[in-house]
């Protein structure tokens, strides 16, 4: 329910991500790019020929409380104007941006970042912080992406560059007038205090947001049990997802994501 794609930050072709996760056991699968659909055409071809069900999806980038959250939107429709609309808002941001990160590595020693990093991104208007860390690792500067994040590209960190996204409100009206659903990935990732964390997912909630991920490659066995209890409190589906970008990078691969935990209802029993 969770992967990306060279149409974002992956390193695989929507059709090669189709191929690794049929190969791996997948009958379910949700593409979802970075703030872009147009990998769905080609993904949706790819799982009908391999014979998998296929959930058109995007994880759009949001800004809360001056941190950055990503809401994915499963089963949305690619055609929808006010979805295009949105995500070719927040695109146009990110090539600014990362000139910006670039004058910064400069700054600290590090020529030529944005010129290293474009190679990297196969859809350039989509050059981000993981096609940045990719160079940084291949020229030996950090020893893996934890590192590289952990060093220069985390919030508060030297080349982090703030970037105001879309709004929460945004992100989850967007997918729901796409016919999707709203989901939160990730939550485990996310720097807030308890009662922010409240307070955004009984926004998220009020908005008519869907699910959270509870089974993530970002998450800990921990953090499985800590959303879980999460997803029953605030009556969210519950979702999973490798959060797939390459074969080197991450902790699960596609299809070896842990089952949920019980008491949960899945987000795609509608799919399924």
């Amino acid at each position: 329910m969770h992967c990306h794609s060279t149409i974002s930050d992956g390193v695989l072709t929507p059709t090669e991500v189709a191929e690794r996760a049929h190969a791996n056991g997948v009958q379910l699968w949700a593409l979802t790019d970075h703030d872009e659909l147009s990998g769905l055409a080609q993904a949706s071809a790819a799982a009908n020929d391999l014979g998998m069900k296929f959930i058109p999806g995007v994880e759009i980038s949001v800004t809360w409380a001056q941190h950055t959250v990503h809401i994915v939107g499963l089963g949305v429709d690619e055609n929808n104007d006010l979805l295009n609309a949105g995500l070719t808002d927040i695109r146009s941001g990110r090539t600014v941006r990362a000139r910006e990160m670039a004058d910064r590595f400069e700054q600290i020693g590090i020529p030529d970042a944005y010129e290293g990093a474009l190679p990297y991104a196969a859809n350039p208007s989509l050059i981000s912080r993981t096609h940045f860390a990719r160079f940084l690792i291949e020229r030996g500067y950090c020893d893996n992406m934890q590192m590289v994040f952990d060093k220069y590209l985390g919030d508060g960190k030297p080349v982090s560059v703030p970037m105001h996204w879309s709004t929460l409100e945004q992100a989850v009206s967007w997918i729901l007038a796409a016919g999707g659903q709203a989901v939160v990935a990730h939550p485990g990732r996310y720097t807030y205090t308890p009662v922010q964390f409240d307070a955004f997912f009984s926004q998220f909630k009020d908005l008519g947001g869907a699910a959270i991920e509870v089974v993530t490659g970002s998450h800990t066995p921990d953090e499985y049990a800590i959303y879980a209890k999460v997803a029953r409190q605030y009556g969210f589906l519950a979702s999973c997802g490798s959060d797939f970008h390459s074969p080197k990078e991450g902790k699960l691969d596609l299809g070896t994501v842990p089952a949920l935990p019980s008491g949960l209802t899945p987000i795609w029993h509608d799919w399924a």
